[in-house]
């Protein structure tokens, strides 16, 4: 009855055994063969002349060395990888474990693109994440799909603490810049800027207090300020994080949800004009270089502006918002907004679902940490919940590629943004 579990054992050691190590047995047995065919030529000289000889090509041939060097290192990580996969039960058909095709080192750890054998699927490997990050000894563990194929996957292994030094923002060495070019947020895991592009684009921002909205959103309004083509609406329910911007603002609204209203209210009127504009012109969106430029709705604690005050200018706004939102991409409207914990009963569902792009700091909980992304990230190893409270800033970002990845935001202190602002009053005048 054991025969079964005994053979597949038997196999899977076998695979062990043998991964990793088929250069180190292929130069083996080459070795072998030109030691017995040379001892027939040149007697017992023959280990010293080959050795020789070997030792020589290796110093006239440098590509053949690093490349030998590289294929070593990798065959030791490929056997490493072999054993953690065989004792965490990471097994396809005929015991065999994934196959390591290439590696990439970053500052916090290292990526592993591996193919899977027959027999073994991405969900499997997910289920296996706790034993791997025990054995790898390591901070977190994400597995995600290859764009090229099923068969392969990122497996992405983070030993140390990616962002132990703040990241200065790029926007203070320039004097302005374009909305319409990428918005670097912050700096990755792997130690390169971060950036998104805004333009056709909506942001959703979430996380607990303090976890870093306002630093996040404020590499935003800088990037739009220092673009004089853009007319900024600022909404900020606390209204203190964006008022230093006032100056630059085409709109600035506090707490009041009538003024909100009637913010969106003329947005609203904006979009439909151009939408008519791009009509008789037989256009599809507008354009870079044309006479319209951008509109950045930038909304901080959406939660105010959705369930405090009369539930009619509660429901009013929170139409603009979904309008604006559904149909501004093409007429050239950019909505940010920032809140807490945007749950159906807080940010409706109809309104939250259309935001493609979505920021989820540190949350409370993996579900929470889900409200932000979307369902079922979190049980994929991206949850804003294993953040260090302490560090404030950092998140996950859902954007291009369609998979989150953890960013720290670009930090602007307050005597930066004062600065900042001075910059974009200037640009806005001449």
């Amino acid at each position: 009855m054991d025969s079964a579990p005994r053979d597949f054992e038997r196999r899977s050691w076998m695979w062990l055994c043998i991964r990793g190590r088929r250069l180190e047995l292929g130069l083996t047995a080459i070795t072998f063969i030109v030691l017995s065919v040379s001892r027939g030529l040149l007697g017992d000289s023959a280990p010293t002349f080959v050795g020789v000889f070997a030792l020589v090509a290796l110093l006239s041939l440098p590509d053949v060395r690093t490349w030998l060097a590289r294929r070593l290192v990798n065959n030791r990580r490929e056997a490493r990888l072999a054993h953690i996969f065989w004792y965490c039960r990471v097994l396809g058909r005929g015991g065999r474990p994934p196959s390591l095709v290439d590696t990439k080192d970053f500052p916090a750890g290292r990526i592993y693109y591996l193919e899977l054998p027959t027999g073994l699927y991405l969900e499997a490997l997910e289920k296996r994440v706790p034993e791997l990050t025990a054995a790898f000894d390591a901070r977190v563990i994400r597995i995600q799909p290859s764009r090229d194929s099923v068969r392969y996957v990122e497996m992405t292994v983070v030993y140390g603490d990616p962002f132990r030094r703040e990241y200065p923002s790029p926007l203070l060495d320039v004097n302005s810049c374009s909305l319409w070019n990428p918005v670097v947020l912050g700096v990755g895991e792997d130690g390169a800027p971060v950036s998104i592009s805004l333009f056709e684009h909506n942001l959703l921002i979430g996380g607990e207090p303090g976890s870093g909205k306002s630093v996040a959103l404020s590499s935003i309004v800088a990037a739009a300020a220092l673009d004089p083509t853009v007319h900024l609406v600022l909404l900020d329910g606390k209204e203190v994080e964006l008022s230093l911007w006032l100056d630059v603002a085409g709109h600035f609204v506090g707490r009041s949800q009538k003024d909100a209203v009637e913010a969106l209210k003329e947005v609203q009127a904006e979009m439909d004009d151009r939408y008519l504009e791009l009509s008789e012109s037989r256009l599809r969106k507008i354009e870079k270089w044309g006479r319209d430029g951008l509109i950045l709705v930038v909304i901080d604690e959406l939660a105010i502006y959705l369930r405090g005050g009369e539930k009619a200018l509660r429901d009013e706004f929170a139409d603009l918002l979904r309008d604006l939102v559904a149909r501004g991409r093409a007429a050239g409207i950019i909505v940010v907004a920032a809140t807490q914990k945007p749950s159906h009963d807080i940010v409706p569902t109809f309104i939250r679902d259309l935001f493609a792009y979505r920021l989820a700091l540190r949350s409370t909980s993996p579900e929470a940490s889900d409200t932000i992304l979307g369902q079922g990230w979190a049980s994929q190893g991206f949850s804003a919940s294993t953040i260090d409270p302490q560090r404030r800033g950092v998140g996950y970002l859902l954007a291009e590629g369609g998979i989150p990845r953890q960013i720290l935001s670009a930090n602007i202190c307050d005597e930066q943004l004062k600065l900042l602002v001075n910059r974009a009053v200037e640009a806005r005048l001449s």
